[in-house]
């Protein structure tokens, strides 16, 4: 695609958990040809544009030229348990994505501030209620509220850069986007499906989805450095929580990533942290985890400290930005009011290294999640003897078009629940861009 715009709010878009803004997109009177890795293919314009609902009828760029970005997308899950976990079934479920970016210098309203609007609603059965694991076999599905299919908004944020190296943000935000990595992240449409790779679990029992928040982002050479962010530390994703600002307590979040060439190939080291002054007194229900609300002793406050990396191994000379490398994350949180205790994962993904099909993407990671000794005294009444996680997955991302995309994938997962055998998943991802 061919972006054009600012690129340090790009660059924040994939550091923060605020978004600033996307690259408008030049869809104007674009050539009716595409490429798909090196071999360029000539068809029609609806099979070849970047999105299914192609300009609008002239719309889309209209609101691009005035800083407005739309990126919509629909993506379903059809996964079954073949073997083990808790039932063997196959489900169908799915998750639509709303989003609008406006740059609102381009209306000539104030130099440097960008809005970001998100809407999401998820419908459907998650396979991920029957393969017995902690962590969501397919995140999207479980986001933004689990047991609801209400479209909800889960992004109202504004964001004003005073240079072009720092930038402060304040509204409600989902938090999903970070804990950025170039091969395990993407919100679980586009590479891994299971939340192991999408962000570090530790940190979902101190840093809620959705909630109220503000901070400040430095950026460095088109790299962001460090991201600070404060954090209403209850979720509200349905609701404006403004009568629930701050009422049990703060949660501060900071993030450093820098960028670097390892022999002409890039690769990222993030270091983060996250502490809450909530005070604990269940587990609670989080379409992130899934736990049972069970009553715990109460405790003050908790923590985390994560870490991850990505390193390209090899750059593709005919596909400019594209290649392959490895990925690794780690951490460690407070086991008294977190019910997981530490995190390892590690694997290998990115653009596929087939000829002519560079726009594919593939990934193979392998993750083990160490559950809290504390806690499991109380999950052991409500579901068993409880242990350490693992599990693995495999997925391969095939470019229909370059709206649509097909994911194959397939996990084998340990559940920590010792009674519940090991789960073996296959399963289809399709995505729509609109």
């Amino acid at each position: 695609m061919n972006r054009t715009g600012i690129p340090i709010a790009h660059v924040l878009l994939a550091i923060c958990y605020i978004p600033g803004v996307l690259y408008s997109q030049d869809l104007g009177a674009a050539s009716c040809q595409c490429e798909i890795g090196c071999q360029p293919l000539a068809g029609g314009c609806w099979w070849d544009r970047p999105q299914l609902t192609g300009d609008w009828h002239g719309v889309r760029p209209a609101l691009m030229q005035s800083g407005m970005v739309w990126e919509i997308d629909h993506t379903t899950f059809s996964h079954g348990v073949t073997a083990g976990g808790i039932d063997r079934r196959f489900t169908f479920a799915g998750h639509g994505d709303y989003v609008m970016n406006w740059d609102l210098s381009k209306v000539g309203l104030q130099e440097g501030l960008f809005v970001k609007l998100r809407g999401e609603h998820r419908y459907g059965e998650s396979i991920s209620r029957y393969d017995g694991a902690f962590l969501p076999a397919t995140t999207p599905t479980s986001l933004p509220v689990a047991d609801s299919n209400e479209v909800y908004l889960t992004n109202v944020l504004f964001t004003q850069f005073l240079s072009e190296s720092f930038a402060v943000f304040g509204g409600k935000l989902d938090t999903l986007d970070g804990d950025v990595n170039a091969f395990a992240h993407r919100r679980g449409k586009d590479q891994f499906s299971n939340m192991a790779f999408v962000a570090n679990p530790l940190l979902l029992r101190s840093v809620p989805y959705s909630t109220l928040a503000c901070g400040f982002s430095i950026v460095h050479e088109a790299e962001p450095i460090f991201t600070f962010t404060v954090l209403n530390p209850t979720d509200t994703t349905t609701s404006a929580g403004f009568n629930e600002l701050f009422a049990e307590g703060v949660t501060l979040n900071a993030e450093g990533r820098i960028g670097y060439d390892f022999y002409g190939a890039p690769g990222h080291q993030l270091l983060g942290g996250s502490w809450s002054s909530r005070e604990y007194v269940s587990l609670g229900q989080d379409p992130r985890i899934l736990l049972p609300d069970v009553p715990i002793d109460q405790q003050s406050g908790t923590w985390s400290l994560y870490w991850n990396a990505d390193q390209y191994l090899s750059m593709y000379d005919c596909a400019p930005g594209k290649g392959w490398g490895v990925f690794g994350r780690a951490g460690i949180a407070d086991d008294q009011a977190n019910p997981l205790a530490y995190f390892l994962s590690a694997g290998i993904g990115g653009d596929s290294p087939f000829y002519g099909r560079q726009n594919d993407r593939f990934g193979v990671g392998y993750y083990y999640l160490g559950t809290s000794d504390e806690i499991g005294v109380f999950l052991q009444g409500a579901l068993g003897t409880i242990g350490d996680g693992q599990g693995a997955e495999l997925f391969y991302n095939y470019e229909v078009t370059p709206w649509c995309h097909l994911t194959g994938n397939m996990q084998v997962l340990v559940p920590e629940v010792e009674d519940v055998d090991t789960a073996l998943l296959i399963g289809l991802r399709a995505k729509i861009d609109f």
